[in-house]
């Protein structure tokens, strides 16, 4: 099960359900792979709409990093998102936004 506090979010992989979230190594390696100038703009892109299906699967390879998963962006094109390419965006959004969320 997931914790939304501790900015998991669920996502299901050939039938199997994998926690991630975007540690901050997540993170890290997330911004040089997509060569983004900032984190901020990375959150931006998905806010505005302007995100591509390559920064949906880096978002979602390092929130599955981030919670465990060993794969790769390569291993995800061979397996069947749950809810296809819409859920696997709204994730990816998800995770964004679970990450740079502030408690009060």
């Amino acid at each position: 099960m997931v914790n939304p506090m501790r900015g998991e979010v669920e996502i299901v992989l050939d039938g199997a359900a994998h926690v991630a979230r975007l540690t901050l190594g997540a993170l890290a390696e997330l911004e040089q792979d997509l060569g983004a100038e900032s984190l901020l703009a990375l959150a931006e892109r998905f806010e505005s709409g302007r995100f591509s299906s390559r920064d949906v699967l880096a978002v979602l390879v390092a929130g599955l990093r981030g919670g465990g998963w060993r794969g790769r962006v390569e291993d995800l094109l061979s397996v069947e998102i749950e809810g296809g390419p819409v859920v696997a965006g709204r994730l990816a959004a998800e995770l964004l936004a679970r990450a740079f969320r502030i408690e009060a």
